[in-house]
């Protein structure tokens, strides 16, 4: 069903590059897995039984998919035919409609998988099946949305959650009422008019791109920051969407929550995204190639209290999430630029991980990382090997070209990494369960990291990384070697 990897693709990749048609061929695929996870939802509604999925919830499913429907198989207007990210040179001529590029949107995943764990099982409580009638409502939300843009005249009746009713990339209303509050939507001419019990309607006009704007008070418009390059879309700051939330229990806690922004905040994100581009390509255009390829929306996090100040921030990719960073507020443009080299690498190498099998490794937390204080088993040695790596080759060139005091930092940032990852790369290289394309990868980024020595770090620099990569190697090994099960013959 899926294609299969070109052998190129899979090299560009394994060097933590990838040119505009190998990102493209991970983009695309991740695009049919989302409307692949969008039928499941509509399947296992229909063959949900009455208590889990009532007849009156699985017809207005019916409706919404007709009506996305609808809105797909609609001439885009004129103003989004013209509007939006062009092809990247020399990759695939690809450009979704209006309304399918809604369904694209990265937290459209969380939603699905949420809405599938109700429908497989997970309402059998009362709260379930509350949490599961709001997933489903969710849904109606989305096809309005993507009814209103791509033009459709409609009236849809909604539900506004906890007293809040989330447009998805146009903005949210508060309603009069608190908790599950019922509301039509009517779109007529690119303005829709909000109508709820006891209180006046809401007219909220649409904008090309991301939001929509309204003069009542109760109403919060979506933010977007400018494209990354002159030729992009604004890039969607979501600070509303109800499922942008990530599970905390699979970082550790090492994230905190999801911010929600004031006029203060949005400016600190505007300042740092505004020399993001710059710092990209400072690094390696092709680390700009990746970044306007694969992001699609920035989640804000809240800053941890641990992370202390200066350059420190915290960032996450979700899997089911493809194309949605979360992070707290950018401290500066490069830093922001280093979290983006990071966090796409993980995401471009969970995509290449839907697409085929790099090994067969179990999930025993057995292998030294240097970045981390606990056992990593060997996929996230693997994942985070390959987004240092990245980095350090980011560094790296902007150290060749940087003046001093950028260069030394850069320096000493390229340094360390590339310690951390030689310490890494054994156990990946050395695996037993690496598969035919796994092998070819490994070796490849086996081989990326040889040639960064070509133009090596000073001295004093390579010296204090190796020492650092020592003493937690020491330490590491001191808390957990003891415990560890022996590795396979």
């Amino acid at each position: 069903m899926f294609p299969t990897v070109p052998d190129r693709f899979l090299d560009e990749l394994a060097r933590t590059e990838g040119g505009p048609d190998a990102l493209a061929f991970l983009v695309r695929d991740q695009d049919t897995r989302r409307l692949l996870a969008l039928r499941a939802v509509l399947d296992a509604a229909e063959s949900a039984g009455p208590d889990v999925c009532d007849p009156d919830r699985r017809a207005r499913l019916r409706a919404d998919w007709a009506m996305l429907a609808e809105a797909d198989r609609a001439p885009a207007p004129a103003a989004a035919r013209t509007g939006g990210a062009p092809p990247a040179e020399g990759g695939a001529a690809f450009r979704p409609t209006p309304a399918r590029a809604r369904l694209f949107h990265p937290l459209i995943g969380p939603w699905a998988r949420s809405c599938l764990r109700g429908l497989e099982g997970g309402a059998r409580t009362p709260a379930g099946r509350r949490a599961l009638r709001r997933d489903l409502a969710h849904f109606s939300a989305v096809a309005a949305v993507a009814a209103a843009v791509a033009g459709l005249p409609f009236t849809v009746p909604l539900t506004a959650r906890a007293g809040v009713l989330t447009l998805p990339s146009l903005g949210a209303l508060h309603t009069a009422a608190s908790g599950d509050v019922p509301v039509d939507v009517t779109h007529r001419k690119g303005t829709l008019t909000i109508r709820q019990p006891d209180a006046p309607d809401v007219r909220v006009h649409l904008e090309h791109g991301t939001g929509a704007w309204s003069g009542s008070p109760a109403w919060t418009p979506a933010h977007a920051l400018p494209g990354l390059t002159p030729d992009a879309p604004p890039m969607p700051l979501d600070d509303l969407d109800p499922y942008r939330e990530p599970p905390y229990a699979s970082h550790r806690g090492s994230l905190s929550g999801v911010a929600t922004l004031d006029d203060a905040g949005r400016k600190r994100w505007l300042q740092s995204w505004s020399g993001t581009a710059a710092a990209l390509r400072s690094g390696g255009a092709h680390r700009l190639t990746e970044a306007t390829a694969l992001l699609r929306c920035l989640v804000p996090l809240e800053m941890p209290p641990d992370v202390g100040t200066g350059r420190g921030s915290c960032s996450a990719t979700r899997g089911e999430a493809f194309g949605a960073l979360l992070s707290s507020t950018p401290p500066d443009p490069v830093t922001f630029a280093a979290t983006l080299v990071h966090e796409l690498q993980h995401a471009k190498l969970a995509a290449l991980g839907d697409l085929l099998i790099l090994h067969r490794a179990g999930p025993e937390a057995r292998y030294f990382a240097p970045w981390r204080s606990d056992p990593r088993p060997y996929d996230g040695l693997l994942q985070g090997t390959y987004s240092h790596l990245a980095l350090a080759a980011f560094h790296q060139r902007r150290a060749l070209t940087a003046r001093p005091p950028e260069r030394e930092w850069a320096w000493a940032q390229h340094a360390r990494y590339h310690a951390q990852v030689g310490a890494a790369l054994p156990a990946l290289v050395g695996s037993p369960d690496l598969t035919v394309p796994g092998r070819r990868f490994v070796d490849a980024l086996a081989a990326t990291y040889e040639k960064l020595a070509d133009h090596p770090a000073p001295r004093d620099h390579t010296a204090r990384a190796r020492a650092y990569v020592q003493s937690a190697r020491a330490l590491w090994t001191q808390r957990h070697a003891p415990a560890l099960p022996r590795p396979k013959e």
